[in-house]
């Protein structure tokens, strides 16, 4: 799942027209994301093992040896297969550095789409099609990057990782991060990696207003809640109805504010927006800031859905069921209330929460698992922050960079309690129009190509490479 930064002033902005023309490295690098995007790996009918050999393949015509290429396959899943692929360096005192980037995509139906989502398709400056935003833009860029290096004849001091994994998206059989931490931790071994996740904010008029550079998420946790009764013929109503009672305890779920926290991170993010942001908007934050209990100020802030996400826990009714027959009272009513938490929140508080926010409606709260585990946000060190922003100033001359939470999850969840500290890139620019698990699903050609372009200049100084 890629997040975006947003702030309410950016209105839906595109990004300048494609390039007039390619560079030779570009149309290499097109025909690679064109056969990744091509390659469908959804969880219905897809194949992330057919995807992940179609990526060793190309390293390995690049160079790369069999050794160094490790195409795994979870017992009994033969679909759900990824691909490590590693670039040993020369200091053996220095740890490897992780490229994650998952293959997976969610489900995309034909006749739902303008395009076909599996056929890479260029118009009007963006390329179409399912997974060109989520993942396989960054999937992609990791590929090609090792391609280039190898075929530049590079030496890495710091050994370089490409972990292309599967399962990451809702509804997965198995999620290969997992299975590696479980199973294969070895093979994973890495001081830190590079995710999805840092996406920047762009001005009305198209051009860069900040860059986002992701560290930390909130953590998701589902709860039921359940309305039960002995039911009867509906021809005799009752007071006491399972689906009324239900309905009692969302509607005052949904109203419902969790208290505002911060974190380093989210501190810096907002501090830093509070500087560039004008308006009432940018005042606002800066008071919040100051004072998590200004309620005027939260009133403004919130108003962009995703600031008031990332200042507090949100938990929202996903799904609904109920009743067993047309012409029978209910004897069971419930649903899935889906919650994404503040990192320093405890789940069972959250619970406790909640069952004050219902108050006397007849139902009962569960926590659903699994109980997923709640991570500190990385620390932000010169190391991984400071060389982002060093690069990124060349790439983005006083365009600054801004850390941010992710509002929802990533394969990071897994990673960072395994001791992997995991970010989120800069280099993407947030557009409304990207629709990452919507239809129509795509990404700007000239900001994919500067995104490329970045990341490889990074990952050539995380890795020593001159």
């Amino acid at each position: 799942m890629r997040h975006l930064l947003t702030a309410a002033l950016l209105a839906a902005t595109a990004i300048s027209p494609a390039l007039a023309a390619d560079r030779p490295d570009q149309t290499a690098f097109r025909a690679l994301y064109k056969e990744l995007v091509e390659t469908n790996t959804s969880h219905s009918i897809g194949d992330c093992t057919l995807a992940a050999n179609r990526m060793a393949a190309r390293l390995k015509a690049a160079g790369f040896a069999d050794a160094e290429l490790n195409v795994f396959v979870p017992e009994g899943l033969p679909l759900d297969g990824g691909l490590i692929a590693t670039f040993a360096g020369s200091d053996a005192k220095k740890g490897a550095v992780m490229l994650l980037a998952h293959l997976d995509v969610v489900e995309a139906r034909r006749e739902d789409w303008t395009r076909d989502p599996f056929t890479l398709i260029e118009e009007g400056g963006y390329f179409y099609g399912r997974g060109t935003a989520d993942d396989k833009a960054q999937a992609a860029i990791w590929t090609d990057t090792l391609v280039r290096l190898k075929a530049s004849g590079a030496k890495p001091k710091r050994t370089l990782k490409m972990v292309l994994s599967c399962g990451e998206e809702s509804m997965p059989r198995i999620n290969n991060i997992r299975w590696l931490i479980e199973k294969h931790p070895e093979w994973i071994k890495a001081d830190f990696a590079l995710n999805e996740g840092g996406s920047g904010a762009l001005k009305p008029d198209g051009s860069p207003l900040a860059l986002g550079f992701q560290a930390g998420e909130k953590v998701t946790q589902n709860f039921q809640i359940e309305a039960t009764n002995p039911g009867g013929h509906s021809s005799v109503p009752r007071p006491d109805n399972a689906i009324t009672a239900l309905a009692t305890a969302l509607a005052r779920i949904g109203p419902y504010e969790f208290p505002i926290r911060f974190n380093e991170v989210t501190r810096g993010t907002f501090t830093a927006l509070a500087g560039i942001t004008p308006g009432p908007m940018g005042a606002a934050m800066k008071r919040l800031v100051a004072n998590p209990d200004d309620k005027e100020a939260d009133a403004i802030v919130s108003k962009d859905p995703r600031f008031h996400s990332m200042l507090r826990t949100t938990c929202v009714a996903t799904l609904l069921e109920g009743g067993h027959a047309i012409n029978a009272l209910p004897q069971r009513a419930r649903a899935s209330v889906n919650c994404r938490m503040f990192p320093s929140d405890d789940p069972k508080d959250i619970q406790a929460q909640l069952e004050r926010a219902i108050g006397d409606a007849p139902v009962k709260v569960t926590t659903l698992p699994p109980v997923n585990p709640v991570n500190p946000p990385p620390p932000l060190t010169d190391e991984v922050f400071g060389t982002a922003t060093r690069i990124a100033a060349k790439h983005w001359p006083g365009v600054p960079i801004v850390p941010t939470m992710s509002t929802g999850a990533t394969d990071g969840r897994f990673l960072i309690p395994a001791g992997i500290p995991t970010y989120g890139v800069p280099g993407a620019f947030s557009e409304p129009g990207t629709n990452a698990h919507g239809l129509n699903e795509r990404i700007s050609v000239k900001g994919l190509m500067a995104e490329r372009d970045y990341l490889f200049d990074l990952v050539k100084a995380y890795a020593g490479v001159k």
